[in-house]
């Protein structure tokens, strides 16, 4: 497996095929499962059918399961700026925490330090552009929440990977959304509330305001799209 850090723990999943694309995205999730055991037991369970190519604990370690050059099996049916089929192009990572069903908390900073040098190596590896680093909500809005509104995203921004907003001017329209990326076909309250709790989690509320569309400009123009 390319690109291994240091200490990272071998853990291979055999749920993983051929890929038919090029490395574009970076979607992240969190297990919502009760223990990170639970989850590398479900990653590499070959009835389960669901994996991902690196896990990270809260502790900070990382766990490999699939090669970045094989597809793995984790964002299910999805969407991002006209791809459906994102897990063909994409790289993901779960980070270890129980999610909204069985007790959401922050995550811890050893957990996110690890992440930002586990995406580091991966940016670098891929062409994978800030606006193409994302979370499972975004490419599937209709049936995700993860990695959710306590996820540190602005800190992900400042070391350089992904996007973060600043409010800017602008009376533009949800519609907006889909030249984003947002999947055009779900509903848009799903939409908003993915793009709200990604880029803004004070409010989750699924209706579009202005501060919504000065975050969404601020996106578009650093984004170039």
């Amino acid at each position: 497996m390319s690109g291994l850090m240091s200490g990272m723990i071998q853990r291979p999943s055999p749920n993983h095929d051929a890929r038919n694309a090029t490395i574009d995205m970076l979607v992240l999730h969190y297990t919502g499962m009760t223990s990170a055991a639970a989850a590398l037991e479900r990653l590499c369970d070959p009835e389960a059918k669901v994996s991902s190519h690196y896990t990270i604990d809260e502790d900070g370690t990382v766990y490999a399961h699939v090669p970045e050059a094989r597809r793995a099996w984790h964002a299910g049916v999805s969407h991002w700026a006209g791809v459906d089929n994102v897990n063909a192009r994409a790289i993901g990572i779960e980070l270890v925490n129980p999610g909204h069903e069985w007790g959401y908390r922050a995550f811890p900073q050893a957990q996110v330090s690890a992440l930002i040098r586990l995406a580091h190596g991966i940016v670098m590896r891929h062409p994978i552009a800030t606006s193409q680093v994302l979370g499972h909500s975004d490419v599937a809005p209709t049936r995700k929440e993860d990695p959710g509104e306590l996820f540190p995203w602005e800190k992900l921004a400042q070391a350089g990977i992904g996007l973060w907003p600043s409010a800017i001017q602008s009376d533009i329209g949800p519609d907006a959304l889909i030249r984003y990326g947002y999947d055009p076909k779900a509903p848009l309250d799903k939409v908003i509330t993915a793009f709200q709790r990604h880029f803004r989690p004070s409010k989750l509320d699924g209706e579009w305001d202005s501060e919504c569309a000065q975050l969404l400009a601020s996106l578009i123009r650093q984004a170039g799209v």
